[in-house]
């Protein structure tokens, strides 16, 4: 492995204007990070790595690279690019093993985060490094949001999650309250209640898009999005139809066949998949069949019932008339985005919301009620990692901003009342 990433490090120009680093939608100092580690000052680098990027390690799994820094290096115009997303690998997971320092001086001043998927954890690192009492409020049993409950084990193990847990969490004396919905028990104002000077809300995408067709509540039907956060519970059968073609639909696929799933046929309405061409090339790959230009017209016992349609060059899409035909399958997963889940917004009126249910903010994450933020797919609907921490940054800085201009708790109410001494022995 390390020879290999000095190889990879060795093959890059170190450019004076990197268009890898343009490419990156956080803006790793490629160059430099790569110059450290040639000079053997790997520390260094990975200091520089999780200083921009609390999610380095993670970001280098699962980000696009091959649209982003791969994507626009100069060395892949006429042939191979850097494959920075190996380096970086190698770099954050080395030395996430040696980042064992504490919290930072408490500056007296409580945060919540609301969701602990990409944007909460970056939100909630950041704002840790500034002194901050941070407790996240998470709704399922472990921290990661869609890192976690939504990205395959053979994509993002979860060993990765459980030590970014342990470094960035427990180590910085971040607080985390699992299987806790805000909105339920607990609301807004119960935290504005005990003192909490800022909230952030990102509580990502978790509702399925349907398809609205006949069929879609039969017991053989399920939704991609559901499917990813426990796929061991599923009993696909041997033949599975994903409607849908994205990088989700592409995780669905590759995770049916690793349980067991011996035929996994996937339809796409456009004769462009909107999968990257790295996710469809690795399930193509391990045997999955690919259907274009078809659009499903009513889910049945026996399978899905398409019709094909004609693609125009300017990507109008038309069926044509008698081309139905059923599709056999033992189950079908829909795979066609998700949308955001209500909880808070239902018990929360004044906090607003576009047309599809997403939190209305302004460029750095204020919302429609003062000391409220929120970013990540909540905001932005369901995008890429690397985009969730790049905004959520500037998020961080401004909820910074907000609570320096407020007021430190005071003494401890309670302060003075005599305290129980517990007698060891009972």
């Amino acid at each position: 492995m390390a020879l290999h990433v000095m190889d990879e490090a060795n093959h890059c120009l170190g450019c004076k204007n990197p268009r890898c680093q343009q490419g990156c939608p956080i803006h790793t100092n490629i160059p430099e990070v790569i110059r450290l580690l040639k000079a053997n000052k790997l520390n260094e680098a990975g200091r520089m790595l999780f200083e921009n990027n609390p999610l380095t390690t993670v970001c280098s799994l699962v980000c696009n690279h091959e649209n982003q820094c791969e994507g626009h290096c100069v060395q892949g115009i006429k042939g191979a690019p850097v494959h920075f997303s190996v380096i970086e690998n190698y770099i954050s997971s080395t030395y996430a093993s040696q980042m064992t320092k504490g919290p930072a001086e408490p500056n007296g001043k409580k945060t919540a985060i609301i969701g602990s998927g990409p944007a909460g954890l970056t939100i909630a690192v950041i704002l840790a490094r500034y002194g901050y009492d941070v407790t996240i409020f998470e709704s399922h049993d472990k921290i990661g949001g869609v890192l976690r409950y939504g990205i395959p084990e053979f994509r993002l193990p979860k060993s990765v999650l459980d030590d970014f847990e342990y470094r960035h969490l427990r180590l910085k004396d971040i607080k985390v309250r699992p299987n806790t919905d805000v909105g339920k028990a607990l609301r807004i104002e119960d935290l504005f209640r005990d003192g909490y000077k800022a909230i952030f809300i990102g509580t990502g995408v978790w509702r399925p898009n349907t398809l609205h067709i006949k069929g879609e509540s039969l017991g053989h039907v399920h939704f991609a999005i559901n499917y990813l956060q426990n796929p061991n519970v599923y009993h696909l059968g041997s033949r599975l139809v994903v409607i849908g073609a994205g990088n989700a639909a592409m995780d669905v696929c590759r995770t049916a066949l690793r349980n067991g799933t011996r035929h996994v046929e996937c339809f796409s309405l456009s004769k462009k998949i909107a999968a990257s061409d790295y996710e469809a090339s690795y399930a193509k790959l391990e045997g999955v069949n690919f259907y274009y230009n078809k659009k499903p017209l009513e889910i049945t016992d026996r399978g899905v019932v398409f019709c094909d349609l004609n693609e125009a060059e300017d990507g109008t899409l038309t069926a044509i008339p008698g081309s139905e035909k059923l599709y056999p399958a033992d189950s079908v997963i829909v795979s066609i985005s998700q949308g955001p889940c209500t909880t808070i917004t239902e018990s929360e009126k004044n906090l607003k919301t576009n047309e599809r249910g997403l939190f209305v903010t302004d460029e750095v994450g204020h919302t429609s009620i003062p000391g409220i933020f929120a970013s990540g797919d909540a905001v932005k609907g369901a995008r890429t990692v690397v985009e969730a921490v790049a905004y959520s940054k500037k998020v961080a800085e401004a909820m910074h901003e907000y609570m320096q201009t407020l007021p430190a708790d005071g003494p401890d109410e309670y302060a003075s009342v005599p305290v129980v001494s517990y007698d060891e022995g009972n």
